[in-house]
């Protein structure tokens, strides 16, 4: 059992040497705290077909997480931090993508834009909603990243519209190729958390 006087004193001398050291410690803790809410809200275990054709005996429904307000919030809040700096927008990808870039909108004050898989084949017939990308430095926001293939996919078409793509943010990514596939066509994959963080976090 840990000693809470040795453990107070350790916690002075590491604060005596980094002052930011408490606010640190207090970072981490709710880093990890957000990582088991994470978790435990949309870990699922069976058997499941994934985009790219493999099959998994664990899934992540991101919907779970993103029909939680709060923990929606939270996430928003968290992914603001990781916006790369001079962008004009972000991109949320249909359709998990959306609720996403919608969230991190409101707390970052950054635009947004609503990406289809495909441009519709009435009214606007539009690839991207919300305002033109033609010109503006995007960052696309997926929620959970496992090839990349469909991210690549709506990158190309966002840079063939004439934005600027080099970053996406996502909040898991499940360490199954998705990142080099993305980094392959110059594209910066930045996770909130990988599986194993979120596996980690709930042990």
């Amino acid at each position: 059992m840990s000693d809470p006087d040795f453990l107070d004193d350790l916690t002075a001398e590491r604060t005596e040497a980094n002052p930011a050291f408490p606010a640190m410690l207090d970072a981490a803790a709710g880093r990890q705290a957000l990582a088991r809410r994470i978790f435990e809200a949309a870990h699922l275990t069976g058997e499941f077909r994934l985009r790219s054709g493999a099959t998994s005996d664990e899934y992540f429904d991101k919907y779970l997480f993103e029909s939680d307000p709060a923990l929606l919030a939270d996430i928003a809040e968290a992914l603001a931090s990781l916006l790369p700096a001079g962008i004009d927008a972000v991109a949320g990808l249909e359709l998990g993508g959306v609720p996403i870039a919608t969230m991190v909108s409101q707390v970052s004050g950054i635009p947004s834009r609503f990406v289809r898989k495909q441009a519709k084949e009435y009214g606007t017939r539009r690839l991207a909603e919300g305002g033109d990308v033609d010109g503006l430095r995007l960052v696309a926001i997926e929620d959970v990243v496992t090839s990349g293939g469909q991210v690549i996919e709506s990158c190309d078409a966002l840079r063939a519209a004439g934005a600027t793509v080099t970053s996406v943010l996502c909040v898991v990514d499940r360490e199954a190729g998705g990142s080099d596939a993305l980094a392959a066509y110059g594209l910066a994959l930045s996770a909130l958390f990988t599986a194993s963080q979120l596996r980690a976090a709930n042990e």
